[in-house]
């Protein structure tokens, strides 16, 4: 990971990912947190592919912005339009202090490990994760992915107004 477009690469994504995560907190509507996460989600699998780890980064957006964060906006999209909004609470304070905690904490191990790099390369590659999920674990994939599918087809359908279930059945 050397060379000037790497570096601006990182610095880049480092502030998408900041702003994106600051998003999240600050955002009093509940479908731009969601929103902000997803751009959270795709910043991470870009460190994933400044790291050189492309499987990791493809299952971080197949996984997190496919599945997860699609999960949280159909659970957004399905809730009250009164209970979307992100009011303040009692909480505030708490929380307030338990995130002060938590940076210095994180400060702490940042400053105190050794960062050092190891030399030898990774046993597993791409190729054989690849050739693992279309050999040995078919069936299993396979089976996911039906069972996501079903899924998505009946949220879906549970979200339908009588009037498009008339409209489809003339």
């Amino acid at each position: 990971m050397e060379g000037f477009g790497v570096s601006l690469a990182f610095w880049i994504l480092t502030g998408v990912t900041l702003v994106a995560a600051l998003g999240v907190l600050a955002s009093r509507n509940l479908l731009h947190a969601v929103l902000f996460l997803i751009l959270l989600f795709v910043g991470m699998a870009g460190y994933f592919v400044l790291l050189s780890a492309d499987f990791l980064a493809m299952a971080q957006v197949i996984i997190y912005v496919g599945a997860i964060a699609v999960l949280v906006l159909f659970a957004v999209l399905l809730t009250p339009r009164a209970g979307r909004n992100n009011g303040e609470t009692r909480m505030f304070l708490p929380a307030l202090l338990l995130c002060g905690t938590l940076l210095a904490i994180i400060l702490f191990v940042i400053t105190d490990t050794n960062w050092a790099v190891a030399d030898e390369s990774p046993s597993v590659t791409a190729a054989d994760l690849g050739e693992a999920l279309l050999s040995r674990w078919v069936l299993p994939f396979e089976l996911a992915s039906v069972l996501l599918t079903v899924a998505l087809v009946g949220s879906i359908m549970l979200v339908r107004s009588r009037e498009e279930e008339a409209e489809d059945a003339v």
